[in-house]
């Protein structure tokens, strides 16, 4: 029986401070028979020092030698082209290689005989794929964190505070989107306090909304509309006229509005707009808009950029703050961790790595192609 031989690269796209193992997770797969490698420095970023590896069991190594030596390669967001160049025939890949949005890399990957698993690819629908779905364990960092980071550009307080200074009012929070990280934002804003409605177009979300304490905000849509609930556990892409009418149904809410965290994201697509710059416009002096979709593809606010603090001419703070689970580059390393420990253990058959296309989660992670 052979050995399994895995190796941790250091993350190299600009601002990423995660990494995909940490020395948790090591200790897990060397209990299990599987060697580990980590790129030297990988761990960096999130605080995990060179040192800390070795005493979990894992050999740190030079990148060259980690490619050299890997069968499976382990990394966090899609390798840059020198990351890639440096992948050989036979290797694996596992990451969040976000295939609909990079098709190019995968397809010259694929061509030059390196397999790819893509977490982004697992559908929420698979239950005994929970452990291993990284979407959702990284969507609850990026929730929880668009709620704190509200509160900290919010120059007032979230709860209602009575002082010898008078009565403070809370806040008053939208969070648009109730998926995993909006629903991770409810939770958060309420525990800090705050008053939260939530809006979502999958209307069968309103009892989990309900469930944090939320109130539900109602929108009627056009005659004809049907539910957004889409497949996978995501919402479907809206139709323009069923944009139109909703980002006008919001409109009127979000000026009355202090907090508003948008979550609304479709899978390889352009987000939905829910904000206009209008709506932004009406909202009052320190009222304070995070954007989680912001990205090179556009967002949820319009006028939002990525990675960008804007304080608008009307006092209004609007942050496009799509790469939230690096600002929570510890915890969201170690959960990103678990599913890939979780997968390896689902791959990994008698000290070899088996891609079995009849296998449901295997399928769904290599797209239908595994051999």
């Amino acid at each position: 029986m052979g050995t399994v031989t895995v190796g941790a690269v250091q993350e190299r796209a600009p601002g990423e401070r995660r990494v995909a193992l940490v020395p948790e997770a090591v200790t897990l797969l060397t209990r299990a028979g599987i060697d580990v490698l980590v790129e030297t420095g990988a761990g960096s970023g999130a605080w995990f020092a060179d040192a800390d590896y070795t005493a979990a069991g894992a050999t740190v190594v030079p990148p060259d030698e980690l490619y050299a030596r890997a069968d499976a390669v382990l990394c966090v967001g899609p390798p840059d082209a020198e990351a890639a160049e440096s992948l050989r025939s036979g290797q694996l890949l596992i990451g969040l290689l976000e295939p609909l949005r990079h098709p190019g890399l995968v397809k010259e990957l694929t061509e030059r005989g390196i397999r790819t698993v893509s977490l982004d690819l697992l559908p929420r629908t698979l239950s005994r794929a929970q452990s291993m779905d990284a979407l959702t364990s990284q969507a609850n960092v990026a929730g929880y964190k668009a709620a704190v980071l509200a509160a900290d550009s919010y120059d007032r307080f979230f709860p209602m505070l009575t002082t010898a200074a008078g009565t403070m009012r809370p806040a008053q929070v939208l969070v648009l989107g109730a998926g995993v990280a909006g629903l991770q934002a409810i939770a958060t804003a309420r525990r800090l306090g705050a008053v939260v409605t939530a809006y979502d177009v999958r209307p069968e979300s309103r009892e989990e909304v309900e469930s944090l304490g939320a109130r539900f905000l109602d929108i009627h849509q056009p005659p004809g509309t049907g539910s957004g609930a889409g497949q996978g556990g995501y919402a479907r892409e809206l139709t323009e006229a069923e944009q139109q009418a909703q980002r006008a149904a919001l409109d009127a809410h979000i000026a009355r509005t202090d907090i508003v965290i948008t979550t609304a994201q479709v899978p390889g697509r352009t987000p939905p707009l829910l904000v206009t710059a209008a709506a932004v416009e009406a909202m009052k002096p320190g009222s304070v808009v995070v954007d989680l979709a912001a990205s090179e593809l556009g967002g949820n606010v319009e006028g939002s950029e990525p990675d960008k603090t804007q304080v608008l001419d009307n006092g209004v703070t609007v942050i496009g703050a799509g790469r939230l689970p690096s600002a929570m580059a510890t915890a969201a390393s170690t959960a990103y961790a678990r599913n890939l420990v979780a997968l390896l253990h689902h791959l990994v058959r008698d000290g070899e790595l088996v891609l079995d296309p009849a296998d449901e989660i295997t399928a769904a992670l290599t797209g239908g192609a595994s051999s």
